[in-house]
């Protein structure tokens, strides 16, 4: 046991290396995750962007809040998925008869999606650079949109972990993130919500997805948070200690 401890986050570094060498060998994988939210991204700013009134004369500048958002929910499918196919294979079974700790399977999975979906995000805001997003923000805006981002990853992987240590199927596994993909659509990601009838209205303005969006959106040019950023934080904090229980117990209870 205290051999085990010593070797915590060494044991860490190696399921860490193990999770990314799967990730950097599935091409298809990178592809989908960052390829569709660039496309949609194309898609609307150069054939719908110049139909939709946002108040801005920018529209990659409004929109790019929201396809960070989507490319990460469609990141961590990927988690669900590896972790659906780590079980099944009975992989968790060989780690635990050896002297590792057996937690550090689990945050493998969950730091190289961390890992995984930065990259999506850098590779997301180059590309939109090119399109003609301008941000005004100095360095701590930038880390604050950062914290963001990475508190929100960690909450939809924590999900993404329940479903794949739950899960029946391998199309189980990933089906869970179809929703959340869904969500930006339907909140000021794209649109602002004053454009939407009552009842859609409401759903959008009190789901977490447009909190996030807006204090992303703020920070990036420079204005005013306001509310939004606690809402957001909230949001993700909430969702991620709730998520962290519920797969710890269905880890427990599955390996």
């Amino acid at each position: 046991m205290e051999a085990v401890k010593k070797h915590y986050f060494s044991d860490m570094g190696v399921m860490l290396g193990r999770s990314m060498r799967h990730i950097f060998r599935s091409w298809d994988t990178i592809i989908t995750v960052t390829i569709m939210p660039i496309a949609f991204m194309l898609l609307f700013v150069y054939v719908f962007g110049g139909a939709i009134q946002t108040g801005t004369d920018n529209y990659v500048n409004y929109l790019l809040p929201g396809i960070l958002l989507i490319a990460i929910a469609s990141g961590i499918s990927y988690t669900a998925y590896r972790l659906f196919i780590d079980v099944q294979r009975g992989i968790f079974e060989r780690f635990h008869s050896m002297p590792i700790a057996r937690s550090t399977m689990l945050w493998g999975h969950v730091i190289s999606s961390l890992v995984s979906n930065a990259i999506s995000v850098v590779v997301i805001i180059l590309v939109a650079l090119l399109m003609g997003f301008r941000s005004s923000a100095g360095l701590l805006p930038w880390l604050a949109v950062a914290g963001i981002l990475m508190l929100f990853t960690l909450a939809l992987t924590w999900v993404a972990a329940i479903a794949g240590l739950s899960a029946k199927s391998v199309d189980g596994a990933s089906a869970f993130s179809y929703p959340i993909i869904f969500l930006p659509f339907i909140s000021s990601a794209f649109v602002p919500t004053d454009s939407m009838p009552r009842v859609v209205r409401a759903f959008a303005d009190n789901q977490p997805v447009t909190s996030i969006v807006e204090a992303i959106r703020s920070l990036l040019s420079g204005q005013p948070v306001g509310n939004d950023i606690w809402v957001a934080l909230a949001w993700c904090v909430g969702i991620m200690l709730v998520a962290y229980v519920f797969a710890m117990r269905a880890y427990k209870k599955r390996v």
